[in-house]
C-alpha cells in the first residue's frame, strides 16, 4: 500500500500546482477540492489498494455510493464526483490515463430551488425608481444597468475600473473568480449612464481608478450595493426578495429565454464549469411548467 500511496501523493501534488496557477482556483476552492481527492484516494487504498492510473469506473460508482450511504447531500455528492472529474482529466493532460474512469459516472440529480427572477419590466421599473438628480443617483443608475445587462457578480462590479471600459469596442474587462478576466459586451444603454456619472465625478473632480466611488472617493462595499439595490426596489414596489444575485439570474434566464445558446452564457457568466450555466436551463423549463400550471382550469 505503501508505494500506491506515493503515487496518490505525487499526482496529487502535481494537481495542486495544476489548479492553483493553471486553473487559477481560489485558496478555498483548492483547499476543498484536495479535501475531497485525498478521502477518494484513501477510499481506493484501502478498497482495492490501486494507484490513480488504475482506477476504473466502477471503483467511482462504488465510492458515490459510499457517500450516499453515509448521508452526504446530493449536493455534496455532486461536488465530490466535480473533483474527480477534474483530478482524471489532469491525469488526462499529463498523458498519465488514456481515458477518464469518470467520464460516464452519472452525476446525482440535485432538486433545484427556482430562485426569483425579475421580468425586464420590474428590472426597469428599479432602475427608473433611482433619483437621477443627483450625484449619488447618477451613480446609482450606471450601477444598476451594468449589474444586470452584464450579469455581473457583485465583487466583478465592486472591482471594475475605468482601464476596463472598453466603449469603443463595446466591452468591459471583468475580472472574476481566480482573478480569471472575461470582456463581456456593455449595452448602449449602460454606457450612456456611466459616461453621466463620470461627467459629474469630474465636476466634482474626483479621483480614482475604481469605477463606483463612494461619497469619501472610495469604492463601493458590497453591503453599500445590496442596500442601494434593495432601496431601488423598495420604490419600485418589488416585494420579491432581491439581491445583486437575482439580476445576475435574471441575466441569465433572459439571455436564455431569448435564445442564447448555454455556452454564449456560460461565457458571458463567466462560469468555470458548464454545469453551473446549465441550471438556468432547467430553471427556464421549470418556470414555463409552472406558469402552465398555474394558467391552467381546475
Amino acid at each position: 500500500m505503501a508505494e500506491n500511496t506515493k503515487k496518490w501523493q505525487e499526482a496529487g501534488h502535481r494537481y495542486r500546482t495544476y489548479i492553483r496557477l493553471e486553473k487559477r482556483l481560489s485558496e478555498n476552492t483548492v483547499e476543498s477540492y484536495m479535501r475531497d481527492l485525498r478521502q477518494f484516494a484513501h477510499f481506493v487504498l484501502r478498497l482495492w489498494d490501486v494507484p490513480p492510473r488504475k482506477v476504473g469506473r466502477e471503483m467511482i460508482e462504488r465510492y458515490m455510493a459510499w457517500l450516499y450511504d453515509h448521508g452526504r447531500e446530493k449536493s455534496s455528492q455532486a461536488r465530490n464526483l466535480s473533483g474527480i472529474r477534474s483530478f482524471f482529466n489532469f491525469l488526462l493532460l499529463d498523458e498519465q490515463i488514456d481515458a477518464s474512469p469518470a467520464e460516464f459516472v452519472e452525476a446525482p440529480k440535485c432538486g433545484r430551488q427556482l430562485p426569483d427572477v425579475l421580468t425586464t419590466g420590474e428590472i426597469d421599473r428599479i432602475i427608473a425608481a433611482v433619483d437621477t438628480s443627483t450625484a449619488k443617483g447618477l451613480r446609482d443608475s450606471a450601477m444598476l444597468e451594468v449589474l444586470y445587462s452584464c450579469g455581473l457578480r457583485v465583487s466583478e462590479l465592486t472591482s471594475l475600473r475605468l482601464s476596463d471600459l472598453f466603449f469603443g469596442e463595446g466591452y468591459i474587462r471583468v475580472t472574476g473568480k481566480g482573478d480569471k478576466q472575461r470582456l463581456v459586451p456593455v449595452s448602449a444603454a449602460a454606457r450612456d449612464k456611466i459616461q453621466l456619472y463620470l461627467e459629474e465625478r469630474r465636476k466634482a473632480r474626483t479621483n480614482g481608478e475604481v469605477l463606483f466611488l463612494n461619497n469619501r472617493g472610495k469604492g463601493l462595499t458590497r453591503v453599500m450595493v445590496f442596500t442601494i439595490l434593495r432601496e431601488a426596489a423598495r420604490r419600485a414596489g418589488i416585494t420579491k426578495h432581491i439581491s445583486p444575485h437575482t439580476f445576475r439570474h435574471s441575466f441569465a434566464t433572459h439571455l436564455i429565454e431569448g435564445g442564447a445558446g448555454i455556452r454564449q452564457v456560460q461565457e458571458m457568466l463567466g462560469h468555470e464549469s458548464i454545469l453551473t450555466t446549465e441550471i438556468y436551463t432547467h430553471l427556464n423549463r421549470e418556470h414555463l411548467r409552472r406558469t402552465v400550471e398555474e394558467h391552467l382550469p381546475v
